[in-house]
């Protein structure tokens, strides 16, 4: 059955497919999810356990080890990761990629039974483990807070109103704070007193801990109503704490009179944020999965616009950023580059088909396009990054199949055909190699979008829009096409017989002629130049991830360790002042003490440390970036050498740490950090582009340890405990209990006054018979001071030290990455240990793994489809042998322009492969129908060629003009350049390569069976 045929006997069908594609393609656009990324799971839960007072050995041993072993038992996990800190251990549990994310509950909850079951092996000092399995929720609309002149009081309250009314805004899932005061009710006793009253510390802990605790106090029954009692309200103010009372040898005594009560911030806060050097606090506002980000962002936006007149004068709201405007204006650019494009095509078709045919096939591409948005809303495909870039990927395969059709329709209806029977003609011997063109197309992103791990879930809608898009081009050319052709189409009297004798046809034609005269010699220049390109492919710079379009960029300050947090933002604010003098330089966000909220899927946010400082600067445009970040390096380096600065763009695609990482894992620290320090010097004399080496060990601290005089303390009845109590009180105080604020509780310190002289070693202690006070010097003798490792990592239970380094901004981290590999390789290695490469060669090495694990088969699926079409082996064999051509013009393109072979790259060398694989099946399918038409050979092969020419030429041009517009686009750019460069000089080879590719394979068997004749 001829479809083309049917569809002109048919019309009301085929107007119902147009109508239908055109008016739902509006509501499919008007109505499709709107996001940054494609909606991915992070497979990444973090535990976090508290053990006070631990060193971190003691922590990696004592609390990590038995929790990882415990974790170690579940199946789905696919890699542990501890970072062990004093008192503090942090385990980042990632579950394997070929995980679905739906089954992600319920390892949550297996994950904390096999925690609870192993909290019986931690130290009894040891918290219970929290598990935060919210780490990859993305809060992508991201605001600073400033609230100058406001009381830290004020700014909770002002926090957690704001809070709760994002959270009634429709679409809203979570929004999380940070970054607000840290203040603490401080409680000082006069020392001289306290010893004179025979008050020591533990004391007057006990008093305040319950001074505002929270007890059940029972219930009254009544007849039949039972009347609940509260405990007795507790301290709710500074007045009151400072008016309790403690009982001292049979006396009460008010605290007031041995100690001073005040209300201030903690000078350690876990972080600081400012915005433009104001102090500030963030809140970051995440959509459901299911929503509209930039619906979601609207309302937000909406909601905020009405509560200004509830929010205080003073108090200013600034986007950091906003992911739903990023959104919108990819959205809007990404229709105008579609609408340039159709324009482009059509505008093309115009000059070289006449306004007839640019009519049809234009038409039949721009219901195409609507269609693939009408069933993107059907199947809830969101329209994000990947999703426009698949369907701007599919701009270059989706004009092929109405060009062909048309083309052949229009030369038939010229020669006098009917347009039923010119329908015949042209659809009826092409329909099926077109579609088996077009699945071959789809299958060859098939191994990316059906991928079982992550690299499956994140690609997935590429293959999705790819499959749909190709799909349903291929039935609107063989209904669509026809319908429209019989309407537009004139009809000739069959006087323009000779539709192929322009001058480019009979060029075309000489010129193939000569190519199968000289047969072995093309052939011999086809892989000479074939060879040639894959040698220049080999210069062509490698990256990972293209720099994202957002013009945003990160500076990174890290201090030696155990530099308190005030230092760091003092020298931050160094940096500060530098860039308030900038006039390109929009705004900046400053964070002490860990990094951002996650407001970008890509986004890694540095784990807590005090000695870290960070910075989010946004420019005006992209192109003012490095100047800056050259600047900004040149005056860090002069004006706060005291710490490691450097900048990071930001890119699409996934953070993988460092540029250059080298990893070694075993025993013992001591050797670790000398191969990792070896590795510095190794990779700074390997190369000059190795920035900043860094270790995420960090420096050694200086710790002091207490002598403790066991058979003095013993004697006195003065535990290890109790020294380690009385030198807490007397350094950073001891909390004592919690001052509950409405939601808030704040904890209440008890410490040594600030204006005491008394030293660390001046305190008392408590003798064993409780009335005596004893110096602490007399179980004391001193402190030890020993370099300790502050920070140790463990990766899957072995201790494993990382050596990071940065790379200059015009270069790639895989140029950098083949400068340094074989000097680190050649280092000798300790047995027992192991040596891995970090950073973007393992996120590269680890996409190209899963994307190498399925391209087997559909390849075989590929070469299947080929072998059915034409039944035989020889034509798919001269088709697959144009495939490794689609690299020849593809490397010129990017080693012309300069740009690196990128993930995107990727995607476009894969179409590029499609529309070869395409144009060939088309082109061999035409040679077998002009051969059983009988003839010479090669008289087949030209004229075949010939009539395939303004197709396969018009295909190009359309597709290298509709990339046009993505030139412009930082993510796009290097695919149009694989595209353009590659089609431009791969139609050229296909068009000679095919024929005498087949001259080459049929020949013989010509010459046989005439010798057999």
């Amino acid at each position: 059955m001829n479809i083309a045929r049917a569809s002109i006997d048919r019309p009301i069908m085929i107007w119902l497919i147009m109508l239908t594609c055109l008016f739902g393609g509006i509501w499919g656009f008007l109505n499709l999810g709107r996001l940054e990324d494609p909606a991915f799971t992070i497979k990444q839960a973090v535990v976090i356990t508290q053990y006070p007072g631990a060193s971190a050995e003691q922590v990696a041993t004592e609390v990590s080890e038995p929790l990882e072993s415990a974790i170690q038992r579940m199946g789905e996990v696919k890699e542990i990761v501890s970072v062990n800190r004093p008192g503090v251990s942090r385990i980042d549990v990632f579950i394997k990629d070929t995980i679905n994310g739906e089954a992600l509950p319920d390892i949550w909850t297996e994950l904390r039974q096999k925690l609870q079951t192993a909290q019986s092996q931690l130290p009894t000092e040891a918290s219970s483990p929290v598990v935060d399995d919210g780490f990859g929720d993305v809060y992508g609309i991201f605001f600073a807070v400033t609230a100058e002149g406001f009381t830290d009081g004020e700014k909770h309250d002002l926090a957690t109103f704001l809070r709760r009314e994002l959270l009634t805004v429709n679409g809203v899932a979570d929004v999380e704070v940070s970054g607000l005061p840290e203040e603490a009710i401080f409680v000082e006793p006069d020392l001289a007193v306290a010893s004179q009253l025979g008050i020591d510390a533990q004391i007057l802990v006990q008093a305040l801990a319950t001074s505002n605790s929270v007890q059940p106090a029972g219930s009254l029954t009544r007849s039949d109503e039972r009347i609940p009692i509260q405990a007795p309200t507790g301290s709710d103010s500074v007045s009151e704490i400072a008016a309790l009372t403690v009982g001292v040898g049979g006396e009460l005594i008010n605290l007031i009179d041995v100690a001073e009560v005040s209300r201030d911030r903690v000078e350690n806060p876990a972080n600081l944020i400012r915005f433009q050097g104001q102090e500030a606090f963030t809140l970051g506002v995440a959509g459901l999965s299911d929503e509209n980000i930039v619906d979601v962002g609207n309302h937000v936006d909406a909601h905020l616009q009405s509560l200004l007149p509830e929010i205080p004068y003073g108090v200013e709201l600034h986007p950091i950023y906003q992911q739903h405007v990023v959104v919108d204006e990819s959205s809007n650019s990404f229709l105008v580059n579609l609408a340039m494009s159709v324009a482009i095509v059509v505008l093309v078709l115009g000059l070289f088909m006449g306004p007839r045919a640019a009519v049809v096939v234009g038409a039949t591409l721009l219901l195409t396009v609507v269609g693939t948005l009408l069933f993107m809303a059907l199947f809830s495909i969101e329209m994000e990054r990947i999703s426009l870039g698949a369907l701007i990927i599919a701009m270059g395969m989706l004009v092929d199949n109405a060009i062909v059709v048309a083309e052949g329709m229009q030369i038939a209806m010229l020669r006098g055909k009917s347009s039923r029977d010119a329908a015949d003609e042209a659809a009826g011997k092409t329909q099926i190699p077109l579609l088996g063109a077009t699945v071959i197309g789809i299958m060859a992103f098939a191994g990316i979008g059906l991928s079982p791990d992550s690299t499956g879930e994140f690609m997935f809608s590429l293959f999705a829009v790819i499959c749909i898009s190709l799909l349903l081009s291929w039935v609107l050319a063989v209904t669509v096409t026809p319908l429209l052709g019989h309407y537009v189409f004139k009809l000739g009297d069959g006087a323009g017989e000779d539709s192929y004798g322009g001058l480019v046809f009979r060029a075309y034609g000489r010129l193939l002629h000569g190519a199968l005269r000289f047969r072995w010699l093309v052939l011999v220049g086809l892989v000479a130049i074939t060879a040639a390109s894959y040698v220049g492919f080999g210069q062509v710079k490698q990256q990972f991830f293209p720099n994202a379009n957002t013009p945003l960029f990160f500076a990174h300050y890290t201090m030696q360790q155990g530099t308190p947090i005030s230092k760091t933002s003092e020298q931050m604010r160094v940096l500060e002042a530098y860039l308030k003098q900038r006039d390109d330089v929009v705004s900046f966000s400053t964070f002490v003490g860990q990094g951002a909220t996650r407001f970008l899927l890509t986004y890694n946010s540095e784990s807590p440390n005090p000695a870290y400082g960070h910075l989010i600067i946004r420019t005006e445009d992209l192109s003012m970036i490095p100047a800056i970040q050259a600047d900004l390096e040149a005056f860090a380096a002069e004006n706060i050498p005291e710490g490691e600065f450097r900048t990071e763009r930001l890119v699409f695609g996934p953070g993988s740490g460092s540029p250059i990482e080298v990893r070694y894992s075993g025993r013992d620290q001591k050797v670790l950090r000398d191969l990792a320090d070896q590795t510095i010097t190794v990779m700074e004399q390997a190369s000059a582009n190795i920035l900043s080496p860094r270790i995420d060990w960090r420096e050694q601290q200086l710790v002091l340890r207490p002598k403790y005089v066991t058979d003095r303390a013993q004697a006195a009845g003065v535990t290890r405990d109790n020294v380690s109590e009385v030198l807490d009180f007397a350094t950073d105080g001891v909390t004592a209990g919690v001052y509950r604020e409405e939601d808030r509780s704040i904890p209440i310190v008890l410490r040594k006054a600030h204006s005491s002289d008394a030293g660390v070693l001046d305190q008392a202690l408590v003798s064993q018979n409780g009335d005596t006070l004893l110096p602490i010097e007399q179980v004391v003798d001193g402190f030890a001071a020993e370099a300790q490792n502050t920070i140790i990592y463990r990766r899957d239970r072995v201790q494993t030290i990382t050596v990071g380094a940065s790379i200059p901004s015009d270069l790639t981290a895989a140029q950098v990455h083949a400068e340094v590999r074989a000097a680190v390789e050649a280092m000798p290695v300790p047995p027992g240990y192991k040596m891995e490469w970090g950073g973007e060669f393992e996120s590269s090495a680890d996409a190209n793994a899963s994307l190498g694990a399925q391209l087997p088969v559909t390849i075989l699926i590929m070469i299947l489809i080929t072998v059915v079409l034409f039944n035989a082996l020889r034509q798919p064999l001269i088709i697959w042998l144009l495939v490794p051509m689609s690299v020849n013009g593809a490397a010129l393109g990017l080693l012309g322009s300069g740009l690196p072979f990128t993930f995107t790259a990727l995607l476009g060398l894969l179409s590029l492969s499609g529309m070869l694989i395409k144009n060939g099946i088309v082109l061999v399918e035409e040679i077998d129908i002009e051969r059983e038409a009988g003839g010479p050979l090669r008289q087949a092969i030209i004229t075949a060629s010939v009539s395939r020419l303004r197709p396969v030429l018009l295909a190009a041009a359309t597709t290298i003009l509709g990339m046009i517009p993505l030139l412009g686009d930082a993510f796009f750019v290097s695919m149009a350049v694989t595209i353009m460069g590659g089609l431009a000089f791969a139609s050229i080879l296909t068009l000679v390569a095919a024929p005498v590719l087949y001259d080459v394979f049929f020949m013989p068997r010509v010459k046989g069976a005439e010798k057999q004749a």
